[in-house]
Protein backbone atom coordinates (compact mmCIF):
# COMPACT_ATOMS: atom_id res chain seq x y z
CA UNK A 1 0.00 0.00 0.00
CA UNK A 2 1.33 3.59 -0.84
CA UNK A 3 1.56 6.05 1.80
CA UNK A 4 -0.84 8.81 2.50
CA UNK A 5 -1.30 12.38 1.66
CA UNK A 6 -3.16 14.49 3.85
CA UNK A 7 -4.38 17.03 1.77
CA UNK A 8 -6.57 18.80 4.25
CA UNK A 9 -3.34 19.52 6.30
CA UNK A 10 -1.44 20.85 3.72
CA UNK A 11 -4.08 23.07 2.11
CA UNK A 12 -3.10 26.45 1.71
CA UNK A 13 -6.78 27.52 2.32
CA UNK A 14 -7.15 24.50 5.31
CA UNK A 15 -10.00 22.99 3.25
CA UNK A 16 -10.80 20.07 1.83
CA UNK A 17 -12.23 20.01 -1.33
CA UNK A 18 -15.03 17.14 -0.08
CA UNK A 19 -16.00 18.90 2.58
CA UNK A 20 -15.52 22.64 0.28
CA UNK A 21 -17.73 20.95 -2.72
CA UNK A 22 -20.43 19.60 0.04
CA UNK A 23 -20.88 22.92 1.97
CA UNK A 24 -21.49 24.77 -1.97
CA UNK A 25 -23.58 21.85 -3.23
CA UNK A 26 -25.88 22.57 0.35
CA UNK A 27 -26.42 18.56 0.20
CA UNK A 28 -25.71 15.48 2.15
CA UNK A 29 -22.82 13.29 1.42
CA UNK A 30 -24.06 10.67 -1.58
CA UNK A 31 -24.22 7.39 0.03
CA UNK A 32 -25.13 5.20 -2.70
CA UNK A 33 -24.70 6.26 -6.69
CA UNK A 34 -27.88 5.64 -9.10
CA UNK A 35 -28.71 6.38 -12.33
CA UNK A 36 -31.71 7.95 -12.74
CA UNK A 37 -35.35 6.62 -13.25
CA UNK A 38 -38.75 7.80 -15.24
CA UNK A 39 -40.18 9.78 -11.98
CA UNK A 40 -36.52 11.51 -11.24
CA UNK A 41 -36.71 14.19 -13.67
CA UNK A 42 -39.81 15.74 -11.24
CA UNK A 43 -38.51 15.17 -7.77
CA UNK A 44 -35.10 16.19 -5.89
CA UNK A 45 -32.89 14.72 -8.30
CA UNK A 46 -34.02 16.90 -10.97
CA UNK A 47 -34.12 19.77 -8.51
CA UNK A 48 -30.68 19.54 -7.42
CA UNK A 49 -29.84 19.82 -11.00
CA UNK A 50 -31.72 23.07 -11.65
CA UNK A 51 -30.10 24.68 -8.40
CA UNK A 52 -26.30 23.69 -9.93
CA UNK A 53 -27.48 25.04 -13.59
CA UNK A 54 -28.09 28.08 -11.88
CA UNK A 55 -25.42 28.67 -9.44
CA UNK A 56 -22.64 27.11 -11.93
CA UNK A 57 -22.41 28.80 -14.76
CA UNK A 58 -20.12 29.08 -18.41
CA UNK A 59 -17.31 32.03 -17.63
CA UNK A 60 -14.41 32.98 -19.99
CA UNK A 61 -11.28 31.20 -19.97
CA UNK A 62 -9.50 31.68 -16.87
CA UNK A 63 -6.50 32.53 -18.63
CA UNK A 64 -7.60 34.52 -21.17
CA UNK A 65 -8.19 32.00 -24.13
CA UNK A 66 -9.62 29.05 -25.03
CA UNK A 67 -12.90 27.55 -23.84
CA UNK A 68 -15.08 28.81 -20.81
CA UNK A 69 -14.12 28.41 -17.24
CA UNK A 70 -16.48 28.38 -14.02
CA UNK A 71 -18.25 31.22 -13.04
CA UNK A 72 -21.39 31.67 -10.93
CA UNK A 73 -21.68 31.34 -7.11
CA UNK A 74 -21.02 27.55 -7.35
CA UNK A 75 -18.54 27.23 -10.27
CA UNK A 76 -16.19 29.76 -8.33
CA UNK A 77 -16.33 27.72 -4.80
CA UNK A 78 -15.37 24.84 -7.46
CA UNK A 79 -12.07 27.02 -9.00
CA UNK A 80 -11.49 28.47 -5.52
CA UNK A 81 -11.41 24.66 -3.88
CA UNK A 82 -9.57 23.09 -7.42
CA UNK A 83 -6.97 25.90 -6.87
CA UNK A 84 -6.46 24.87 -3.17
CA UNK A 85 -5.78 21.40 -4.42
CA UNK A 86 -3.56 22.60 -7.15
CA UNK A 87 -1.52 25.30 -5.03
CA UNK A 88 -1.25 22.97 -2.11
CA UNK A 89 1.15 20.31 -4.46
CA UNK A 90 2.63 23.53 -5.86
CA UNK A 91 3.50 25.31 -2.83
CA UNK A 92 5.25 21.32 -1.47
CA UNK A 93 7.25 20.93 -4.85
CA UNK A 94 8.07 24.45 -4.52
CA UNK A 95 9.57 23.99 -0.79
CA UNK A 96 11.81 21.51 -2.59
CA UNK A 97 12.80 23.21 -6.03
CA UNK A 98 14.06 25.84 -4.14
CA UNK A 99 16.21 24.34 -1.94
CA UNK A 100 17.47 22.38 -5.43
CA UNK A 101 17.66 25.45 -7.07
CA UNK A 102 19.76 27.93 -4.37
CA UNK A 103 22.02 24.52 -4.14
CA UNK A 104 22.42 24.34 -7.55
CA UNK A 105 23.54 28.28 -7.86
CA UNK A 106 26.08 27.71 -4.93
CA UNK A 107 27.74 25.05 -7.16
CA UNK A 108 28.37 27.45 -9.75
CA UNK A 109 31.91 27.34 -9.95
CA UNK A 110 32.00 23.75 -11.18
CA UNK A 111 29.80 25.22 -14.32
CA UNK A 112 32.93 26.65 -15.34
CA UNK A 113 31.01 29.33 -17.25
CA UNK A 114 29.36 27.06 -19.40
CA UNK A 115 31.53 27.57 -21.68
CA UNK A 116 31.02 23.68 -23.44
CA UNK A 117 28.29 21.08 -24.01
CA UNK A 118 29.86 19.17 -21.20
CA UNK A 119 29.53 22.48 -18.71
CA UNK A 120 25.91 22.45 -19.39
CA UNK A 121 25.67 18.05 -19.18
CA UNK A 122 27.45 19.40 -15.11
CA UNK A 123 24.43 21.40 -14.76
CA UNK A 124 23.00 18.04 -13.20
CA UNK A 125 25.82 16.63 -11.53
CA UNK A 126 24.56 15.85 -8.29
CA UNK A 127 22.06 18.62 -8.18
CA UNK A 128 18.55 18.39 -8.85
CA UNK A 129 17.96 15.43 -7.47
CA UNK A 130 14.97 15.52 -5.07
CA UNK A 131 13.38 17.11 -7.45
CA UNK A 132 13.96 14.68 -10.09
CA UNK A 133 13.50 11.59 -7.42
CA UNK A 134 12.83 9.07 -7.29
CA UNK A 135 14.44 8.11 -10.55
CA UNK A 136 16.59 11.41 -11.25
CA UNK A 137 17.23 11.63 -14.97
CA UNK A 138 16.43 9.64 -17.91
CA UNK A 139 19.97 7.74 -18.47
CA UNK A 140 21.29 8.14 -21.46
CA UNK A 141 19.82 11.88 -21.47
CA UNK A 142 22.98 13.67 -20.86
CA UNK A 143 25.08 11.37 -22.47
CA UNK A 144 23.55 10.24 -26.23
CA UNK A 145 22.07 13.30 -26.98
CA UNK A 146 24.31 13.82 -29.91
CA UNK A 147 23.13 10.31 -31.84
CA UNK A 148 20.46 11.14 -34.48
CA UNK A 149 18.58 7.55 -32.95
CA UNK A 150 18.23 9.40 -29.99
CA UNK A 151 16.71 12.79 -31.77
CA UNK A 152 13.94 10.78 -33.44
CA UNK A 153 13.07 8.60 -31.03
CA UNK A 154 11.77 11.44 -28.82
CA UNK A 155 9.27 12.01 -31.16
CA UNK A 156 7.81 8.31 -30.51
CA UNK A 157 8.48 9.17 -26.79
CA UNK A 158 8.35 12.60 -24.29
CA UNK A 159 7.41 14.14 -27.44
CA UNK A 160 4.68 12.06 -29.64
CA UNK A 161 1.83 14.10 -30.79
CA UNK A 162 3.45 16.54 -33.70
CA UNK A 163 4.66 13.62 -35.72
CA UNK A 164 2.76 12.52 -38.81
CA UNK A 165 3.34 9.98 -41.64
CA UNK A 166 3.03 11.30 -45.58
CA UNK A 167 0.66 9.83 -48.35
CA UNK A 168 1.56 10.18 -51.89
CA UNK A 169 -2.13 10.19 -52.61
CA UNK A 170 -2.91 12.91 -49.69
CA UNK A 171 0.54 15.05 -48.77
CA UNK A 172 2.97 16.57 -51.26
CA UNK A 173 6.05 17.32 -50.26
CA UNK A 174 6.81 20.12 -47.85
CA UNK A 175 10.45 20.50 -49.35
CA UNK A 176 12.37 18.99 -51.52
CA UNK A 177 15.62 17.11 -50.63
CA UNK A 178 18.16 16.38 -53.30
CA UNK A 179 18.14 13.02 -54.76
CA UNK A 180 22.02 12.48 -54.07
CA UNK A 181 21.51 13.82 -50.97
CA UNK A 182 18.50 11.36 -49.75
CA UNK A 183 20.25 8.45 -51.49
CA UNK A 184 23.16 9.12 -49.73
CA UNK A 185 21.41 8.63 -46.20
CA UNK A 186 18.54 6.56 -46.79
CA UNK A 187 19.60 4.90 -49.90
CA UNK A 188 16.66 6.13 -51.73
CA UNK A 189 14.76 9.28 -53.41
CA UNK A 190 12.52 11.32 -50.80
CA UNK A 191 9.60 10.63 -53.60
CA UNK A 192 10.65 6.62 -53.41
CA UNK A 193 10.30 6.99 -49.43
CA UNK A 194 6.80 8.17 -49.80
CA UNK A 195 5.44 6.05 -52.19
CA UNK A 196 6.54 3.30 -50.32
CA UNK A 197 5.48 5.00 -47.09
CA UNK A 198 8.41 5.30 -45.12
CA UNK A 199 8.48 8.99 -44.89
CA UNK A 200 7.34 11.15 -41.72
CA UNK A 201 6.73 14.84 -41.26
CA UNK A 202 6.63 17.08 -38.30
CA UNK A 203 5.82 20.81 -38.90
CA UNK A 204 6.24 24.02 -36.84
CA UNK A 205 6.66 26.45 -39.33
CA UNK A 206 3.37 28.53 -37.79
CA UNK A 207 5.43 29.30 -34.95
CA UNK A 208 7.03 31.92 -37.16
CA UNK A 209 4.32 34.38 -37.16
CA UNK A 210 4.16 34.46 -32.98
CA UNK A 211 5.18 37.46 -31.43
CA UNK A 212 8.64 37.22 -30.10
CA UNK A 213 10.08 37.79 -26.75
CA UNK A 214 12.81 40.00 -26.56
CA UNK A 215 17.41 39.21 -26.67
CA UNK A 216 16.09 35.14 -27.50
CA UNK A 217 15.04 33.51 -30.91
CA UNK A 218 12.93 31.25 -32.49
CA UNK A 219 13.31 29.46 -36.05
CA UNK A 220 10.45 27.59 -37.53
CA UNK A 221 11.52 24.40 -38.21
CA UNK A 222 9.72 21.71 -40.46
CA UNK A 223 11.49 18.20 -40.51
CA UNK A 224 11.83 14.95 -42.39
CA UNK A 225 12.34 11.47 -40.58
CA UNK A 226 12.11 8.09 -42.16
CA UNK A 227 11.79 4.60 -41.11
CA UNK A 228 15.28 3.22 -42.59
CA UNK A 229 15.62 0.05 -44.61
CA UNK A 230 18.65 -1.73 -42.98
CA UNK A 231 17.50 -1.79 -39.21
CA UNK A 232 13.71 -0.38 -39.46
CA UNK A 233 14.77 2.67 -37.65
CA UNK A 234 12.97 5.64 -37.58
CA UNK A 235 15.72 7.93 -38.34
CA UNK A 236 16.45 11.87 -38.94
CA UNK A 237 16.25 12.99 -43.09
CA UNK A 238 16.44 16.69 -42.65
CA UNK A 239 15.44 19.94 -40.71
CA UNK A 240 14.37 23.06 -41.87
CA UNK A 241 15.17 25.86 -40.20
CA UNK A 242 12.60 28.27 -41.63
CA UNK A 243 11.23 27.81 -45.07
CA UNK A 244 11.35 31.17 -46.00
CA UNK A 245 15.20 31.13 -46.04
CA UNK A 246 15.02 27.45 -47.24
CA UNK A 247 18.23 26.46 -45.27
CA UNK A 248 18.08 22.58 -45.12
CA UNK A 249 20.13 20.53 -42.80
CA UNK A 250 20.65 16.61 -42.99
CA UNK A 251 22.86 14.36 -41.40
CA UNK A 252 25.73 15.01 -43.94
CA UNK A 253 26.37 18.31 -42.88
CA UNK A 254 29.36 18.97 -40.00
CA UNK A 255 28.68 17.79 -36.86
CA UNK A 256 28.13 21.46 -35.30
CA UNK A 257 25.57 22.28 -37.98
CA UNK A 258 23.53 19.31 -37.64
CA UNK A 259 23.69 19.36 -33.87
CA UNK A 260 22.20 22.55 -33.92
CA UNK A 261 19.86 22.09 -36.47
CA UNK A 262 18.54 19.70 -34.08
CA UNK A 263 18.55 21.88 -31.12
CA UNK A 264 16.66 24.71 -33.30
CA UNK A 265 13.74 22.09 -33.97
CA UNK A 266 13.48 20.96 -30.75
CA UNK A 267 13.15 24.81 -29.40
CA UNK A 268 10.05 24.68 -31.61
CA UNK A 269 9.64 21.02 -30.37
CA UNK A 270 9.39 21.86 -26.78
CA UNK A 271 7.08 25.25 -27.50
CA UNK A 272 4.62 22.91 -29.68
CA UNK A 273 4.44 19.95 -26.89
CA UNK A 274 3.53 22.41 -23.51
CA UNK A 275 1.38 24.51 -25.65
CA UNK A 276 -0.31 22.07 -27.56
CA UNK A 277 -0.61 19.64 -24.36
CA UNK A 278 -2.42 22.45 -22.27
CA UNK A 279 -5.50 22.48 -25.25
CA UNK A 280 -5.27 18.73 -25.10
CA UNK A 281 -6.10 18.20 -21.76
CA UNK A 282 -6.41 20.61 -20.14
CA UNK A 283 -8.81 22.63 -22.15
CA UNK A 284 -10.69 19.36 -23.38
CA UNK A 285 -11.05 18.13 -19.69
CA UNK A 286 -11.93 21.59 -18.23
CA UNK A 287 -15.31 22.00 -20.37
CA UNK A 288 -16.40 18.50 -20.44
CA UNK A 289 -16.40 18.33 -17.35
CA UNK A 290 -18.36 21.65 -16.24
CA UNK A 291 -21.06 19.72 -18.86
CA UNK A 292 -21.41 16.96 -16.73
CA UNK A 293 -21.50 18.88 -13.62
CA UNK A 294 -24.14 21.32 -15.23
CA UNK A 295 -26.34 17.87 -16.55
CA UNK A 296 -25.69 15.46 -13.67
CA UNK A 297 -26.73 14.69 -10.18
CA UNK A 298 -24.13 14.18 -7.49
CA UNK A 299 -25.87 10.63 -7.52
CA UNK A 300 -24.71 9.85 -10.80
CA UNK A 301 -21.67 7.52 -10.87
CA UNK A 302 -20.90 8.86 -14.35
CA UNK A 303 -20.09 11.83 -12.52
CA UNK A 304 -18.25 10.96 -9.49
CA UNK A 305 -16.06 8.79 -11.76
CA UNK A 306 -15.00 12.00 -13.76
CA UNK A 307 -15.17 14.30 -10.34
CA UNK A 308 -12.58 11.54 -9.42
CA UNK A 309 -10.56 11.57 -12.60
CA UNK A 310 -10.43 15.38 -13.00
CA UNK A 311 -9.39 16.15 -9.35
CA UNK A 312 -8.17 19.44 -8.93
CA UNK A 313 -8.97 20.28 -12.64
CA UNK A 314 -10.29 23.75 -12.31
CA UNK A 315 -7.23 25.30 -10.25
CA UNK A 316 -4.75 24.82 -12.96
CA UNK A 317 -5.35 27.00 -15.80
CA UNK A 318 -5.70 29.88 -13.08
CA UNK A 319 -2.24 29.31 -12.05
CA UNK A 320 -1.26 28.62 -15.77
CA UNK A 321 -2.05 32.11 -16.42
CA UNK A 322 -0.17 33.76 -13.14
CA UNK A 323 3.24 31.61 -13.28
CA UNK A 324 3.25 31.09 -16.91
CA UNK A 325 1.44 33.14 -19.37
CA UNK A 326 0.53 36.75 -18.04
CA UNK A 327 3.32 39.23 -18.80
CA UNK A 328 6.45 39.17 -17.74
CA UNK A 329 6.21 35.31 -16.10
CA UNK A 330 7.95 32.09 -16.89
CA UNK A 331 6.92 32.04 -20.45
CA UNK A 332 8.54 35.48 -21.46
CA UNK A 333 11.74 34.85 -19.21
CA UNK A 334 12.70 31.40 -20.70
CA UNK A 335 11.08 30.88 -23.94
CA UNK A 336 11.45 32.74 -27.20
CA UNK A 337 7.78 33.34 -27.87
CA UNK A 338 5.90 35.36 -25.70
CA UNK A 339 3.53 34.11 -23.31
CA UNK A 340 0.39 36.16 -24.72
CA UNK A 341 1.73 34.39 -28.07
CA UNK A 342 1.29 31.07 -26.14
CA UNK A 343 -2.31 31.90 -25.42
CA UNK A 344 -3.06 32.77 -29.14
CA UNK A 345 -1.33 29.37 -30.41
CA UNK A 346 -3.30 27.41 -27.38
CA UNK A 347 -6.24 28.92 -28.46
CA UNK A 348 -5.36 28.04 -32.54
CA UNK A 349 -4.60 24.60 -31.35
CA UNK A 350 -7.87 23.17 -29.10
CA UNK A 351 -10.42 25.39 -31.59
CA UNK A 352 -8.69 23.95 -35.20
CA UNK A 353 -9.48 20.03 -33.44
CA UNK A 354 -6.37 19.45 -33.80
CA UNK A 355 -6.14 19.29 -29.88
CA UNK A 356 -9.23 19.97 -28.85
CA UNK A 357 -11.70 17.48 -30.61
CA UNK A 358 -12.66 14.60 -28.25
CA UNK A 359 -13.47 11.68 -30.09
CA UNK A 360 -10.82 12.01 -33.12
CA UNK A 361 -8.22 12.31 -30.41
CA UNK A 362 -9.30 9.11 -28.91
CA UNK A 363 -6.09 7.59 -27.91
CA UNK A 364 -5.67 4.77 -31.38
CA UNK A 365 -7.80 7.06 -33.19
CA UNK A 366 -5.49 9.97 -32.76
CA UNK A 367 -2.34 7.75 -33.95
CA UNK A 368 -4.25 6.51 -36.73
CA UNK A 369 -5.32 9.56 -37.75
CA UNK A 370 -1.09 10.42 -38.21
CA UNK A 371 -0.58 7.21 -39.81
CA UNK A 372 1.18 5.72 -36.87
CA UNK A 373 -0.70 2.73 -36.26
CA UNK A 374 -2.48 0.37 -38.43
CA UNK A 375 -1.21 2.35 -41.30
CA UNK A 376 -2.44 1.33 -44.75
CA UNK A 377 0.79 1.84 -46.25
CA UNK A 378 4.19 1.69 -45.27
CA UNK A 379 5.95 -0.31 -42.68
CA UNK A 380 4.71 -0.49 -38.92
CA UNK A 381 6.95 1.82 -36.45
CA UNK A 382 9.30 -1.03 -34.83
CA UNK A 383 9.98 0.66 -31.42
CA UNK A 384 7.37 2.98 -30.22
CA UNK A 385 7.92 3.68 -26.68
CA UNK A 386 4.78 5.95 -26.32
CA UNK A 387 2.43 3.22 -27.52
CA UNK A 388 3.96 0.75 -25.58
CA UNK A 389 4.04 2.81 -22.21
CA UNK A 390 0.28 4.11 -22.65
CA UNK A 391 -1.48 0.89 -24.08
CA UNK A 392 -1.09 -1.23 -21.22
CA UNK A 393 -2.45 1.33 -18.65
CA UNK A 394 -5.35 2.58 -21.34
CA UNK A 395 -6.22 -1.65 -21.50
CA UNK A 396 -6.65 -1.26 -18.02
CA UNK A 397 -8.27 1.45 -17.72
CA UNK A 398 -10.45 0.82 -20.56
CA UNK A 399 -11.51 -2.97 -18.55
CA UNK A 400 -12.25 -0.63 -15.31
CA UNK A 401 -14.96 1.14 -17.18
CA UNK A 402 -15.98 -1.65 -19.00
CA UNK A 403 -16.86 -3.64 -15.47
CA UNK A 404 -18.21 0.07 -14.01
CA UNK A 405 -20.23 0.55 -17.15
CA UNK A 406 -21.93 -3.00 -17.19
CA UNK A 407 -22.55 -2.62 -13.30
CA UNK A 408 -25.14 0.20 -13.86
CA UNK A 409 -26.39 -0.33 -17.31
CA UNK A 410 -28.02 -3.55 -17.77
CA UNK A 411 -28.24 -3.46 -21.66
CA UNK A 412 -27.25 -0.95 -24.13
CA UNK A 413 -30.69 1.00 -24.15
CA UNK A 414 -30.35 1.89 -20.56
CA UNK A 415 -27.50 4.13 -22.00
CA UNK A 416 -29.77 5.95 -24.32
CA UNK A 417 -32.78 5.68 -21.66
CA UNK A 418 -30.20 7.69 -19.27
CA UNK A 419 -31.66 11.23 -19.46
CA UNK A 420 -28.79 12.94 -17.40
CA UNK A 421 -25.88 10.92 -19.49
CA UNK A 422 -28.06 12.18 -22.65
CA UNK A 423 -28.19 16.30 -21.31
CA UNK A 424 -24.20 15.99 -20.61
CA UNK A 425 -24.21 15.03 -24.18
CA UNK A 426 -26.45 17.94 -25.79
CA UNK A 427 -24.75 20.47 -23.29
CA UNK A 428 -21.03 19.57 -23.63
CA UNK A 429 -21.70 19.83 -27.88
CA UNK A 430 -24.12 23.27 -27.21
CA UNK A 431 -23.43 25.55 -24.82
CA UNK A 432 -20.04 24.17 -23.08
CA UNK A 433 -18.69 24.31 -27.11
CA UNK A 434 -16.88 20.59 -26.78
CA UNK A 435 -15.36 19.72 -30.14
CA UNK A 436 -16.38 16.38 -31.54
CA UNK A 437 -18.07 15.02 -28.66
CA UNK A 438 -20.38 11.97 -28.49
CA UNK A 439 -24.17 12.67 -29.25
CA UNK A 440 -27.23 10.78 -28.90
CA UNK A 441 -27.05 9.03 -32.21
CA UNK A 442 -23.36 7.97 -31.34
CA UNK A 443 -23.92 7.17 -27.52
CA UNK A 444 -26.26 4.72 -27.67
CA UNK A 445 -24.26 1.71 -26.46
CA UNK A 446 -22.19 0.36 -23.31
CA UNK A 447 -19.20 0.63 -25.43
CA UNK A 448 -19.04 3.84 -26.92
CA UNK A 449 -19.66 5.08 -23.02
CA UNK A 450 -16.50 2.63 -21.76
CA UNK A 451 -14.51 4.63 -24.78
CA UNK A 452 -15.54 8.14 -24.06
CA UNK A 453 -14.81 7.47 -20.30
CA UNK A 454 -11.84 6.00 -21.15
CA UNK A 455 -10.68 8.59 -22.94
CA UNK A 456 -11.41 11.07 -20.01
CA UNK A 457 -9.18 9.24 -18.08
CA UNK A 458 -6.69 9.27 -20.32
CA UNK A 459 -6.18 12.86 -21.07
CA UNK A 460 -5.71 13.06 -17.06
CA UNK A 461 -3.01 10.80 -16.93
CA UNK A 462 -1.48 8.97 -20.18
CA UNK A 463 -1.92 11.81 -22.20
CA UNK A 464 -0.44 14.68 -19.74
CA UNK A 465 2.82 13.03 -18.20
CA UNK A 466 4.48 12.31 -21.06
CA UNK A 467 4.99 15.10 -22.21
CA UNK A 468 4.55 17.36 -18.38
CA UNK A 469 4.58 17.01 -14.73
CA UNK A 470 8.21 14.89 -13.47
CA UNK A 471 9.02 14.25 -17.65
CA UNK A 472 10.14 18.16 -17.92
CA UNK A 473 12.58 17.75 -15.34
CA UNK A 474 13.92 14.28 -16.17
CA UNK A 475 14.12 14.34 -20.06
CA UNK A 476 12.32 17.00 -22.22
CA UNK A 477 13.67 20.15 -20.74
CA UNK A 478 17.03 18.55 -20.22
CA UNK A 479 20.42 20.75 -21.41
CA UNK A 480 21.81 21.47 -23.09
CA UNK A 481 20.11 19.65 -26.29
CA UNK A 482 16.54 21.36 -25.13
CA UNK A 483 17.05 24.56 -25.33
CA UNK A 484 13.38 26.59 -25.18
CA UNK A 485 14.89 29.82 -27.09
CA UNK A 486 18.15 30.40 -28.65
CA UNK A 487 20.67 33.63 -27.65
CA UNK A 488 22.10 33.99 -31.01
CA UNK A 489 20.27 34.87 -34.00
CA UNK A 490 19.24 31.89 -36.32
CA UNK A 491 22.21 31.04 -38.84
CA UNK A 492 21.61 32.27 -42.56
CA UNK A 493 24.15 29.94 -43.37
CA UNK A 494 25.98 26.83 -42.18
CA UNK A 495 29.75 27.05 -40.55
CA UNK A 496 29.02 27.40 -37.08
CA UNK A 497 32.33 26.58 -35.37
CA UNK A 498 30.49 26.30 -32.13
CA UNK A 499 27.11 25.72 -30.61
CA UNK A 500 26.98 27.20 -27.65
CA UNK A 501 26.42 30.46 -28.14
CA UNK A 502 23.39 29.91 -28.97
CA UNK A 503 22.51 28.17 -25.81
CA UNK A 504 21.34 29.49 -22.46
CA UNK A 505 23.29 31.67 -20.38
CA UNK A 506 24.05 30.77 -16.55
CA UNK A 507 21.32 32.19 -15.02
CA UNK A 508 19.01 31.64 -17.54
CA UNK A 509 19.96 28.02 -17.59
CA UNK A 510 19.28 27.56 -13.91
CA UNK A 511 16.07 29.42 -14.02
CA UNK A 512 15.17 27.25 -16.62
CA UNK A 513 15.76 24.07 -14.47
CA UNK A 514 14.00 25.36 -11.70
CA UNK A 515 11.16 25.99 -13.94
CA UNK A 516 11.17 22.71 -14.53
CA UNK A 517 11.41 21.14 -11.64
CA UNK A 518 8.50 23.45 -10.12
CA UNK A 519 6.57 21.07 -12.44
CA UNK A 520 7.44 17.95 -11.11
CA UNK A 521 5.87 16.11 -8.20
CA UNK A 522 8.32 13.58 -6.48
CA UNK A 523 6.03 13.47 -3.36
CA UNK A 524 3.29 11.90 -5.24
CA UNK A 525 5.29 8.92 -6.17
CA UNK A 526 4.54 5.68 -4.47
CA UNK A 527 1.42 7.36 -2.31
CA UNK A 528 -2.09 7.38 -2.88
CA UNK A 529 -2.11 10.07 -5.73
CA UNK A 530 0.14 7.79 -8.07
CA UNK A 531 -1.58 6.16 -10.90
CA UNK A 532 -2.24 2.62 -9.19
CA UNK A 533 -4.61 4.58 -7.38
CA UNK A 534 -7.35 6.31 -9.83
CA UNK A 535 -10.30 5.03 -8.98
CA UNK A 536 -9.19 4.05 -5.42
CA UNK A 537 -11.08 6.42 -2.88
CA UNK A 538 -12.48 5.00 -0.18
CA UNK A 539 -15.56 7.59 0.09
CA UNK A 540 -16.54 7.06 -3.57
CA UNK A 541 -16.09 3.10 -4.17
CA UNK A 542 -18.31 2.96 -0.94
CA UNK A 543 -21.12 4.38 -2.57
CA UNK A 544 -20.60 2.18 -5.86
CA UNK A 545 -21.15 -1.25 -6.36
CA UNK A 546 -19.43 -4.54 -5.82
CA UNK A 547 -18.51 -5.45 -9.20
CA UNK A 548 -16.61 -1.39 -9.46
CA UNK A 549 -14.70 -2.26 -6.15
CA UNK A 550 -13.53 -5.38 -7.65
CA UNK A 551 -12.79 -3.80 -10.85
CA UNK A 552 -10.51 -1.24 -8.63
CA UNK A 553 -9.06 -3.90 -6.83
CA UNK A 554 -8.14 -5.76 -10.60
CA UNK A 555 -6.85 -2.30 -11.67
CA UNK A 556 -4.61 -1.50 -9.17
CA UNK A 557 -2.71 -4.94 -8.92
CA UNK A 558 -2.28 -4.54 -12.98
CA UNK A 559 -0.61 -1.34 -12.38
CA UNK A 560 1.41 -2.16 -9.14
CA UNK A 561 2.79 -5.28 -11.97
CA UNK A 562 3.48 -2.57 -14.44
CA UNK A 563 5.23 -0.49 -12.43
CA UNK A 564 7.61 -2.67 -12.02
CA UNK A 565 8.44 -3.43 -15.62
CA UNK A 566 8.65 0.45 -15.71
CA UNK A 567 10.44 0.99 -12.81
CA UNK A 568 13.36 -1.70 -13.65
CA UNK A 569 13.96 -0.65 -17.49
CA UNK A 570 17.32 -0.09 -18.21
CA UNK A 571 20.02 -0.04 -21.02
CA UNK A 572 20.15 -3.85 -22.81
CA UNK A 573 23.34 -5.55 -24.50
CA UNK A 574 23.03 -2.80 -27.06
CA UNK A 575 23.14 0.13 -25.41
CA UNK A 576 19.11 0.72 -26.13
CA UNK A 577 15.76 0.55 -23.89
CA UNK A 578 12.90 0.41 -26.46
CA UNK A 579 14.98 0.89 -29.15
CA UNK A 580 15.81 4.23 -27.55
CA UNK A 581 19.59 5.16 -26.67
CA UNK A 582 17.88 6.78 -23.33
CA UNK A 583 15.63 5.13 -20.64
CA UNK A 584 12.40 6.42 -20.66
CA UNK A 585 9.82 5.63 -17.29
CA UNK A 586 7.54 8.61 -17.44
CA UNK A 587 4.51 6.89 -17.03
CA UNK A 588 5.73 4.13 -14.13
CA UNK A 589 2.05 3.99 -12.47
CA UNK A 590 3.65 4.11 -8.67
CA UNK A 591 5.22 7.38 -10.16
CA UNK A 592 2.90 9.56 -12.46
CA UNK A 593 -0.09 11.03 -10.47
CA UNK A 594 -3.52 10.18 -11.01
CA UNK A 595 -4.56 13.34 -12.25
CA UNK A 596 -3.13 15.75 -14.21
CA UNK A 597 -1.87 17.25 -11.16
CA UNK A 598 -0.11 20.57 -12.82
Amino acid sequence: MGRSISICALARLGLCWSFFISIAYAGAQVTTFSLPTLNDRSNSRALEIEQTRNGFLYGPGSDGQGPPSPSGPLGTAFVTADSGIVNTEAFAQLNISQHDYAAAKVAEVKYDGLKTLQDYEGLYDGEWQASAGPNGVDPGMLTNYTQDLFFSMERLSLSPFAIRRLYPVHNGLPFDIPDEVCQNITGQTIAGLLVEGRLFYIDHSAQRHLNKTPDKYVPACDAYFYISHDKGDLMPLAIRSDNEKDLIYTPLDAPNDWLLAKMMFNVNDFFFSQIHHLANTHYVADVVYQAAIRTMSRQHPVLAIISRLLYGTFGIRPLALSALIRPGAYIDQFFGITGEAAKIFANEEYYSGSAGAVRGNYFRENLRRRGLLDSSLGPAIKDFPFLEDVEPIHDAIAKFMEAFVASFYGNDAAVFGDKELQAWLVEASGPAQVIDFPNASTMKSRPELVDLLTHIAHLSSTAHHPVNTNQLLTGSATLPFHPTALYRPVPCGKGVEDVVPFLPPKEKALGMINLAANFARPRLADTDRSLVHMFDNATMLAAMNEATRRANVEFMEAMKARSEIVRNREFDAHGLSQGMPFVWKALDPNVAPWSASV
